[in-house]
């Protein structure tokens, strides 16, 4: 009984915890592509150059790993700002190949230019002591920063929520993701609203970044590439456009991940690519996505 309870406690924390690092870098992606209708494959650079203004930050400035999240999140946020002016608002109506082309160039030019830089090798950080060793379950001692990755989920998650449901900018949000032309109609300014919903999400990512530096073994060029797929997978699986979805995808497709990994490390990731088969297959729109 003992074994079954530590085993389980074990891929929960630990599952629980990367599945709010997907969501947290899968969200944004999520909303930009349902309301924008972009295919942003470059969704991973951002919460690449996240990860690696982070952990400069923290290493370089000193600068407290707290607010080098937050000001990762605000130069990101404002770099897509002018990508999204400059290139993107360019393509928002050609056909999906040619964005397709555009974000992947994105991408190679930022690993490029991230490897130039710093390097090819993984970037290490040292957290907070408070984020280092471990908490007392009583039955069980779990990793500190695993704890603090699902409270900082929960929070996200519950801000998102807020914000989405709540205010008049997330009900513009969510008319535009529903109907754009009726939304427009309405008086409601969507190219202003595609700005600050692809700042947000690309500042989201950046976030995401940061936080998984501790939890990936470190921020390396690859990351743009190595997670863009599960990312995707995430956003697939829980609609797009849907908050809620994407979190219970997150959740659903994290905790399985980790959990095949744990008991059969020789599968890979063939456990979320098989629940993703499998959900398409049954939902084609995703769990939460309109039919």
């Amino acid at each position: 009984m003992a074994f079954v309870l530590d085993t389980a406690t074990t891929i929960l924390v630990f599952g629980i915890a990367y599945a709010m690092l997907l969501f947290i870098i899968s969200v944004g992606l999520s909303i930009t592509m349902g309301l924008m209708g972009f295919i942003n494959l470059a969704h991973g650079a951002f919460a690449m150059a996240g990860g690696y203004v982070t952990q400069r930050l923290v290493v370089s400035l000193g600068v407290p790993f707290i607010a080098a999240l937050a000001i990762a999140f605000v130069v990101v946020a404002a770099v897509s700002v002018v990508l999204e002016r400059s290139l993107y608002r360019w393509l928002y109506k050609r056909p999906e190949l040619d964005q397709v082309l555009l974000t992947i160039g994105i991408v190679f030019a930022s690993i490029a230019i991230v490897s130039f830089i710093w390097g090819p090798d993984p970037l290490l950080i040292a957290v907070p002591e408070f984020l280092q060793g471990g908490i007392d379950l009583g039955f069980k001692r779990i990793p500190a920063y695993s704890a603090f990755m699902i409270v900082a989920g929960v929070v996200i998650v519950v801000l998102l929520f807020y914000g989405l449901e709540r205010t008049s900018t997330g009900a513009r949000i969510r008319a535009a993701v529903d109907n754009q032309r009726m939304a427009e109609s309405c008086g409601i300014n969507t190219g202003r609203l595609f700005t600050l919903t692809f700042a947000l999400g690309s500042g989201m990512a950046a976030i995401g970044g940061g936080l998984g530096i501790q939890i990936l073994g470190g921020i390396k060029p690859v990351f743009a590439f190595e997670y863009l797929v599960v990312v995707l997978i995430v956003v697939a699986v829980g609609g797009l456009g849907n908050v809620r979805g994407t979190f219970v995808a997150a959740l659903l497709l994290g905790i399985i991940d980790f959990a095949g990994k744990y008991f059969l490390p020789e599968g890979g990731s063939f456990f979320i690519y098989a629940v993703a088969i499998v959900v398409l297959l049954w939902r084609p729109q995703g769990l939460m996505g309109r039919a």
